[in-house]
């Protein structure tokens, strides 16, 4: 039997991947299961000979079920395949990793965790902006926007009084209701706020301005899900457009973050 990796695929842009994962990926895997969000330069990495399954899961789109997943990942390890499971941004942040780590346990197969960048760190510095800083903030929050099956809404009141950064992951296409939950909830309508949809990778588009605002700028440049909303002070430092960034300063922003 085979142990499977459970890989972080990082943000989107594949010079962001881990050396582990690309090493993994070159030089080991047999199956890949890769998800929706996984760039086409990062499944070119992985060795010609590897078989590539797309198991993609996106808001509002056919999915493949979890349990198919989790039953795949036994099966193959059972025979003997090494098997890698390649999620966007980190497995255990909103990646369900921790879900199928606990299938293949209960399957008797050895996993393990390839750490990646998360997109709640790593796409709001492509764009500027820090999601701690001790001049305007005591922490970071990240929250999926969520509210499908399986989720839990967050208490948008209690983030509202939080003082920390809201980082929101698959939040976009709700982001009229998240920014009325939190304006009722105490948060001051001219705080700062940012979007920012495809991250790091070419596409990569973002909008700034404050909560009240956000959604009638996210409509009117229509920015649309892989996306990012960060609430906060900080949310006013990103950069005016992204191309106010070079790559080393995008590189440099990413590893202060």
């Amino acid at each position: 039997m085979s142990k499977v990796y459970l890989i972080g695929a990082g943000p989107g842009a594949a010079d962001l991947l881990t050396l582990r994962a690309a090493k993994l990926l070159a030089e080991k895997a047999e199956i890949v299961l890769a998800d929706d969000l996984v760039s086409a330069d990062i499944l070119a990495l992985v060795r010609p000979e590897a078989r590539v399954l797309k198991v993609g899961k996106r808001g509002g789109r056919l999915s493949t079920p979890q349990d198919f997943i989790h039953r795949l990942m036994v099966r193959l390890a059972r025979r003997g395949k090494c098997v890698v499971r390649l999620k966007g941004g980190d497995p255990y942040v909103f990646g369900r990793g921790g879900e199928e780590v606990e299938a293949l346990a209960a399957g008797g197969v050895e996993a393990e965790v390839v750490p990646g960048l998360t997109a709640g760190i790593a796409v709001p510095a492509a764009v500027g902006i820090p999601v701690t800083h001790r001049a305007y903030t005591q922490g970071v929050t990240l929250v999926t926007g969520t509210s499908g099956d399986g989720c839990v809404e967050p208490n948008w009141s209690a983030l509202a009084k939080s003082g920390t950064t809201l980082v929101i992951y698959m939040g976009v296409a709700r982001v009229l209701n998240i920014v009325a939950r939190l304006i009722a909830g105490g948060l001051p309508p001219d705080t700062p706020a940012a979007a920012i949809a495809s991250g790091t990778l070419p596409g990569q588009r973002h909008v700034k301005g404050t909560l009240a605002d956000l959604p009638a700028r996210v409509s009117a440049e229509g920015l649309t899900s892989p996306a990012i909303i960060v609430i906060g002070q900080v949310a006013a430092l990103a950069a005016a457009s992204t191309g106010d960034l070079c790559p080393q300063d995008l590189a440099a922003r990413i590893c202060a973050a």
